[in-house]
């Protein structure tokens, strides 16, 4: 479960939009730093790594005959070894085609160049390419299909010379199961190191997209909690200061000094709004000056309760069960939770007498309990309000894994109950 500090540290971590591009850079120095300097290089400029594939084939290609054997047809080979040089240009981009390509050089060569061996080097890269870009479905079947048309002409048709066997050793048709067997594990061996690649780089492409959504979902964190922070000032603040001035416009003539206290009042709550809007804001700042976790200097229940009495709401406070801890998280819950609900009484209330605010703090149950109630008849319909109130009260609440249900009380009136449990919150 994510307690308030792991939701902290998302948002204190927020990343926007214009930051992505950096979480991309930062996830490829991260896969790079694994990959290592030459492995780096090449990943970086393929086609230099397709230049030095076509020379390492040209060379085995052409070196594996610097010992001449009678009857070889070396002009067919070499030029067959540069024909399929050729093709391996064009594996990143044509692995299919070029392997069915080498293939047919496989079985002219086999055919037309007698006592020779094979092209199967270029058959390696081939493989290796198909694997890297198709699933290991696709290409370890084909690395078998690879290996037939050399496998049987090696063991039906092709005749070791004697002078090529062991004396005492295996016989030439058991050499010849052997020579088999090693070219189509070599061809395995050729595919299985291309998907291991393969599976390499899907796993950086996931690493690399995990850092992305990792980063837009902090983003989106970061946008709700500071829509939320203003939501609750905004709503709380113009709600209390309109009630302030219809108030000080009804007693201003009959009671100049009462209007004069109401007008304070007012005064000071325009400066707390301002405050708090402040230390919002603030988090959009680039230069890390300011707190990234907005929260009011104020939690003071009793003084949260005092102003809203000022304007109009007659509240009842009460308190049961020990102190809760001391914890600036759950202090601020609570504070937005009841804010919130006063705000909302205050807004859409009407013919309210009586607002009954009560905290219980329930020990052995490890819950903590915040009701606020009224008598009024509210004006909460389809048409009226957002909900974004309601919503980021169980935003809040749902912090240290509580729920808050918000609804018209039994005997009428509005009624919200949210249940906290301290101890899921932060350690």
């Amino acid at each position: 479960m994510r307690t308030q500090d792991q939701v902290g540290e998302v948002e204190r971590t927020a990343a926007s939009p214009t930051e992505l591009p950096s979480v991309e850079r930062r996830a490829a120095e991260f896969a790079a730093r694994r990959r290592g300097v030459v492995r780096t290089y090449f990943y970086n400029h393929p086609r230099i790594m397709d230049v030095v594939v076509v020379l390492a084939y040209s060379l085995a290609g052409t070196g594996v005959f610097l010992g001449e054997r009678p009857g070889m047809n070396m002009g067919v080979h070499y030029v067959i070894v540069v024909a399929s040089a050729i093709v391996l240009v064009f594996r990143r981009d044509k692995p299919l085609a070029v392997l069915a390509i080498l293939s047919v050089f496989e079985l002219i060569n086999v055919f037309m160049v007698a006592n020779t061996g094979n092209v199967g080097i270029s058959i390696w890269f081939a493989l290796y390419a198909v694997a890297v870009a198709h699933r290991p479905l696709l290409s370890f079947p084909l690395a078998v299909a690879a290996a037939v048309p050399l496998s049987v002409y090696t063991l039906f048709f092709y005749q070791f010379p004697s002078e090529l066997l062991i004396v005492d050793g295996p016989s030439a048709t058991e050499t010849s199961v052997i020579s088999a067997i090693m070219m189509l594990l070599a061809n395995i061996i050729a595919a299985g190191i291309g998907a291991s690649v393969r599976s390499g780089r899907s796993h950086e492409a996931e690493l690399r997209q995990w850092a992305v959504r990792n980063a837009q979902l902090a983003s989106v964190a970061e946008r709700n909690r500071i829509a939320r922070e203003m939501h609750d000032v905004v709503a709380h603040s113009l709600t209390v200061m309109v009630a302030l001035s219809d108030g000080a416009a009804v007693v201003v003539k009959r009671d100049p000094a009462k209007a004069g206290e109401v007008l304070g009042q007012l005064s000071q709550t325009g400066r707390t709004a301002l405050a708090d809007m402040r230390r919002v804001l603030g988090v959009l700042r680039a230069d890390g000056g300011t707190q990234r976790s907005p929260q009011p200097v104020h939690t003071d229940m009793g003084a949260l309760i005092e102003g809203f009495r000022q304007a109009g709401l007659p509240i009842v406070f009460s308190r049961s069960g020990p102190p809760a801890a001391e914890d600036p998280a759950l202090a601020l819950t609570i504070y937005r939770i009841v804010q919130e609900s006063l705000t909302n009484v205050l807004r859409y209330g009407a013919a309210v007498s009586r607002v009954q605010v009560s905290l219980d703090n329930k020990v052995a149950e490890g819950e903590l309990v915040v009701r606020i109630s009224d008598d009024g008849h509210g004006t909460l319909d389809s048409s009226v309000g957002t909900g974004r109130g309601i919503a980021g009260m169980r935003e809040r609440a749902g912090i240290f894994a509580g729920t808050l249900d918000a609804g018209p009380g039994p005997q009428g009136g509005w009624r919200v109950e949210a249940i906290l449990y301290p101890a899921e919150g932060p350690e």
